[in-house]
């Protein structure tokens, strides 16, 4: 395959590339832009085999060890990809995360040993600097995802460790990284050991930084090892003078970067809180406030809500991480149906961060195929909560949580939140009164316009559809 080629392939997968994330930016939209990446992908496979096939610079590779690899890679990922539940899609995302970290750290190993003789020569200067960056994003991307992967799955706690003179200590192993690399870069000294201490105080710094902060504010953390991971490939593509690599490494980096910003936004945080972990906590120890209500709780059972449905002419549904649990999106989009039939403005309220990853509720929605002009993001819907006569928190809990704006002590103070309790009524699902995933106790179920019904959201769904006919 001629240079020519391969050049045009990759422009066409780059375009792809392109209008596959365009195309992700808007729901009605979101199956055409997956089918633009999974395009652009198999041109720049195919691309990439054809060239090495005819290429003169790599004589001895031989394409049948890589195609088994590629094979394996693909059933593994396939697999994972479709038998995951979308409760555990966040910790998906974080793992593969990780992998492209891994990857990013060990093609820059490869690179450098491609070249090593004793020491660079003397023009080698901005391959070294690309080796440096590819190792130092790849290590933080890869522990800093299997800290995230640990603490969405449960496996790590998601209370932020909070280290004494934390900040310190991250600063000094960013000095110590930095001298390491210009060691490496000025041939004074071993390479290959300077190059291992490099990577090991990168590894160290990435799990630093993310055991700072909180479980709650994974879904920025998610967001920010994206972006990280695509610069990580960038740096890659450099190394390998691969243009697609760059390109779509350019596209995740610059996206994720985005994204973050956009989440960061959504969660009152500073980016830079974010890039150096613990989110602006001085202290040394875990944040406090959001302590135990006083109050009472009132519970309602599935006939009395269906009542209430019948006589509203406003609802609004807010979902959140429990619908996903319980899989009722469905049961829910059959009672939107019924109450729509009986002239009932049905309407739903998405937080961005709502399902502990951005997007997360919208997909399930669509998933039950409720309609894609009845769910309205957070700022659009809030002013017109008090217009609401019935409110539903399917499996929601962080983000109704009323303490974020009302107690500045409050771990998640600051947080723009769905403002539930400004409906004339207020209806709550949950298993449980445990509190939501930052560890903090919610007011809203305590106030004089909210009832509980407490069980699993799918089986109460299901009471209260069968009460509505």
């Amino acid at each position: 395959m001629t240079s020519g080629l391969v050049s045009a392939a990759y422009l066409i997968a780059g375009i792809l590339f392109t209008l596959s994330i365009s195309g992700l930016s808007k729901q009605e939209s979101s199956k055409r832009g997956n089918f633009y990446g999974m395009l652009g992908m198999l041109i720049a496979i195919i691309a990439v085999f054809l060239q090495i096939q005819t290429s003169s610079d790599s004589p001895n590779l031989n394409i049948g060890y890589i195609a088994p690899l590629i094979i394996c890679g693909s059933v593994i990922g396939l697999y994972f990809a479709s038998s995951v539940a979308m409760t555990g899609m966040p910790s998906m995302v974080a793992i593969f995360n990780s992998l492209v970290g891994a990857s990013a750290t060990l093609v820059s190993f490869s690179s450098f040993f491609h070249n090593y003789q004793g020491t660079f020569g003397e023009n080698d200067i901005i391959h070294k600097i690309e080796i440096l960056l590819g190792i130092f994003i790849g290590s933080v991307t890869f522990s800093g995802s299997i800290i995230a992967f640990g603490k969405l799955r449960g496996s790590i706690s998601g209370e932020p460790l909070l280290l004494p003179g934390r900040h310190l200590l991250n600063l000094a192993l960013l000095i110590a990284i930095a001298f390491l690399g210009f060691i490496f870069l000025s041939n004074g000294f071993d390479e290959v050991q300077v190059l291992v201490l490099f990577t090991g105080l990168s590894l160290v710094i990435g799990i630093f930084l993310v055991l700072a902060i909180g479980g709650a504010d994974m879904p920025v953390v998610v967001s920010l090892l994206n972006c990280y991971s695509g610069w990580a490939s960038a740096a890659a593509g450099f190394m390998l003078k691969n243009d697609l690599l760059i390109i779509t490494g350019a596209l995740v980096g610059s996206s994720g970067a985005i994204l973050t910003y956009i989440m960061c936004k959504a969660m009152n945080r500073k980016l830079s809180n974010v890039v150096f972990g613990g989110f602006g906590n001085s202290s040394g120890s875990s944040p406090s406030g959001g302590g135990e209500v006083v109050g009472t709780i009132t519970e309602i059972t599935a006939e009395e809500v269906a009542e209430d449905l019948k006589e509203a002419k406003e609802v609004m549904i807010v979902p959140g991480y429990g619908m996903a649990v319980a899989q009722a999106q469905h049961i829910i989009k059959d009672i939107t149906e019924t109450l729509r039939a009986k002239e009932v403005n049905v309407r739903f309220a998405i937080h961005p961060v709502a399902g502990r990853l951005p997007g997360h509720m919208n997909v399930l929605l669509a998933d039950a195929n409720v309609p894609y002009d009845i769910v309205f993001e957070m700022d659009e819907i809030n002013d017109e909560l008090p217009e609401v006569d019935v409110l539903l928190v399917v499996g929601a809990n962080d983000i109704v949580n009323p303490s974020a704006l009302e107690d500045s002590s409050s771990p998640i103070a600051g947080m723009p939140v769905i403002k539930a309790w400004n409906a004339r009524s207020v209806v709550a699902l949950k298993r449980s009164m445990a509190s939501g995933y930052s560890g903090v106790e919610n007011p809203l179920y305590f106030k004089d316009n909210t009832d509980m019904l407490f069980g699993d959201a799918k089986d109460t769904l299901s009471a209260v559809f069968a009460k509505l006919g």
